[in-house]
């Protein structure tokens, strides 16, 4: 089976349907500085289960209006996103190399006019919860009540305030079309007494905390019912420290009989 999609020069490729083992491989194709590994592969299991199991979105759907919407909040890390697009056949996989050059559609953050499948372009973090929190209340005044809306978010993205205004709106006016997930690999600066749930929870929410390694947790926890309430996932992964995040340089030895300075 493959999907075929059009690519920013008209010219139609195919893409097979690529499995969950697939994905390592397309995200070594992307090479380069600034690659922010650790946050890229943070999102990779999450994000294959939400496109393989979830979302109702494909590259023959994506502007349809009633598709489910998925907005990448966390978009400095987008290599597994990129991955997962294009093994679903968004767009082809040889545009994956091209990663982060000046010509390449596919930039360190997605760019919603150069990337198909993208919903918003990211930049500056404490943005796609808010966006979210606007995407379901336009839909619900167009009268579209069947499309999703999902937006991922790390951890860290919760230092900022804008997210807070959207989960206390978004609870206190029972968005039940909203989902959240929350990709928590330990870099939040402060961290919230009683864990990230809780904070959810506070505002009205539904709210599970699972492993964002564990598929079957996942599709549980992203399926759970929610009625009348916005719904958020804590997916928790290894700490940012422990997925390849380059450390600071230790000092270097002062050579064999060097003078004290």
């Amino acid at each position: 089976m493959t999907n075929t999609t059009t690519d920013t020069t008209g010219a139609t490729a195919a893409s097979p349907v690529a499995d969950f083992a697939a994905l390592p491989r397309l995200m070594s194709l992307m090479t380069g500085d600034e690659k922010h590994g650790p946050a890229a592969t943070s999102t990779l299991d999450a994000l294959w289960v939400l496109y393989d199991r979830v979302l109702r979105v494909s590259p023959a759907t994506a502007e349809d209006p009633e598709r489910d919407r998925f907005l990448l909040s966390k978009g400095h890390g987008p290599m597994a996103y990129y991955a997962v697009l294009a093994a679903k056949g968004f767009f082809p996989t040889d545009w994956l190399p091209g990663f982060g050059s000046y010509d390449s559609p596919l930039g360190h953050h997605p760019d919603r006019l150069l990337v198909p499948g993208a919903e918003i372009g990211s930049g500056s973090l404490g943005h796609g919860l808010p966006l979210a929190v606007g995407t379901a209340l336009g839909l619900a005044a167009q009268g579209r009540t069947g499309p999703a809306v999902w937006v991922l978010i790390g951890d860290a993205e919760l230092d900022e305030g804008s997210n807070h205004e959207a989960i206390a709106y978004a609870g206190a006016a029972g968005l039940s079309r909203l989902h959240t997930l929350v990709i928590d690999n330990s870099s939040a600066t402060h961290g919230w007494r009683g864990g990230i749930a809780s904070r959810f929870e506070a505002a009205g929410w539904s709210v599970t905390t699972v492993d964002g390694r564990d598929h079957e947790a996942l599709y549980t926890a992203f399926t759970q019912p929610h009625p009348d309430r916005p719904h958020a996932v804590v997916a928790r992964v290894e700490a940012k420290e422990y997925a390849g995040e380059p450390k600071p340089k230790a000092a270097p030895e002062p050579e064999p009989g060097a003078a004290a300075a």
